[in-house]
């Protein structure tokens, strides 16, 4: 056994015992991304899949595709899976996009998974929340641990690049699928968001990936401005001057006015650096 497997063992024991010390019905808030998938599985493996209760949710702010893989996931995996539809556009608040945009939203949510807790008899709820979302602005975590959700791989100390270890050695078809997060979070902060602004993102980024072959993209929207941001790694697949041609043309055909390419590359929440430095300058 190669030492990757090893230490893949090890977490998946200790998550394991986690699972093994707390009550079922276990719910698990599952967004078939990585993290929350890792969470399914282990579940099930420890305490046994009928003792185990998926929770996903779809809403505008959603891709359509996190659906079809938390489907594909709970259905090879075993499990009951409960689909939640929300709205969180009407909701004024979240629409007004304060800088605790994700708390107001986690809390709309929060309300429909303590209803299905008093329906299904749910004795604890868990989530994907793993230790290295704990070193960033994450204001819905707040709003979940309000209601009692529990995060194992946060508690276990477990961060992004050992969960995709883990979720590799459980034979995941996810397990390097590129972070996915709510549309919501291209719009900077105090702008209003709009079904018209999420549907332009979501078709933005679709054309980008189908252009350029990137793992990952973020069209951050700035009103007439899409700033594009990539993996580092992968700003190269657009030094192409056609290329680079066609991106612009596809884009202002969507409303956009100056389209430009994130010189830094992706960095998780690229918006919350104006928060930061609007603390520092009034600390």
């Amino acid at each position: 056994m190669n030492s990757r497997n090893s230490v893949a063992k090890k977490l998946v024991e200790k998550l394991m015992q986690w699972f093994k010390a707390v009550k079922p019905l276990v719910m698990v808030l599952f967004s078939g991304g990585v993290d929350s998938s890792v969470v399914l599985a282990t579940a099930c493996l420890s305490i046994g899949c009928e003792n185990v209760l998926a929770v996903t949710v779809t809403s505008p702010i959603r891709f359509p595709e996190d659906l079809e893989w938390a489907k594909k996931i709970a259905s090879m995996l075993g499990v009951k899976h409960v689909i939640v539809e929300t709205n969180e556009l009407s909701i004024k608040e979240f629409v007004s996009n304060p800088p605790n945009r994700c708390y107001i939203c986690k809390k709309h949510l929060a309300g429909k998974v303590i209803e299905l807790v008093k329906k299904f008899n749910v004795e604890t709820i868990v989530d994907g929340t793993n230790a290295d979302d704990l070193k960033s602005y994450r204001p819905g975590i707040k709003a979940f641990r309000e209601i009692g959700v529990r995060s194992p791989l946060a508690e276990l100390g477990i961060g992004k690049e050992e969960v995709r270890v883990i979720a590799k050695a459980l034979n995941l078809p996810n397990w390097d699928r590129p972070p996915m997060t709510c549309l919501a979070t291209r719009i900077p902060y105090g702008e209003l968001i709009t079904i018209e602004k999420l549907r332009r993102i979501a078709k933005a980024e679709e054309i980008i990936k189908s252009l350029t072959g990137v793992k990952l993209v973020r069209v951050r929207d700035h009103n007439y401005i899409a700033r594009i941001e990539v993996y580092p790694k992968e700003r190269k697949k657009f030094f192409d001057e056609e290329l680079m041609d066609r991106i612009a043309y596809e884009l202002k055909n969507l409303g956009y006015k100056y389209v430009t390419l994130d010189l830094q590359g992706y960095r998780s929440g690229s918006l919350d650096e104006l928060l930061k430095e609007n603390r520092q300058n009034s600390a």
